[in-house]
């Protein structure tokens, strides 16, 4: 199992996902407060010590203080910095991709349909599938609530 973290960087709050590689399959993705990211990456990392996994590399944005974080990440971390412009856009687009609107709101046009929550997390999902040029799946409930999701 080979593991990528992404990260959509903001200033308040973040997009944080964490995703195998090895089989394109989303494990973890959240919206939480940037304060507490570098301790998620953390119990992530320490997590990852004791699997036959590593967490291979760090995927960022380059939008809102991205040279910021950059600068807070672990150093053991190999940081991958990818254009981000438009994914939240995409976000919304990728997010009733992977859950399609249902019942009377699959009848609205796509641009009308607001997911209940932020895209942050999906933002991040968006940036590490234009990192690895390919779509990775995401089982379980959306992640639009603060915390983990799986």
């Amino acid at each position: 199992m080979t593991r990528v973290v992404a990260l959509d960087p903001g200033r308040s709050k973040c997009g944080l996902l964490l995703a195998d590689i090895s089989t394109n399959t989303v494990l973890q993705g959240m919206v939480i407060p940037s304060s507490e990211v570098l301790d998620q990456l953390r119990a992530w990392m320490e997590d990852d010590q004791g699997e036959n996994s590593q967490i291979a590399d760090l995927v960022i944005g380059d939008g809102t203080s991205s040279t910021i974080w950059q600068q807070q990440l672990p150093t053991s971390m190999k940081v991958h910095v990818v254009d981000e412009t438009a994914t939240t856009l995409r976000a919304r687009e990728r997010y009733w991709q992977l859950w399609p609107a249902r019942g009377w709101k699959r009848l609205l046009p796509s641009g009308l349909r607001i997911p209940s929550g932020d895209l942050d997390a999906i933002a991040a999902l968006v940036i590490l599938e234009d990192y690895l040029e390919r779509p990775l799946r995401w089982p379980g409930p959306g992640p639009l609530r603060n915390g983990p999701s799986r």
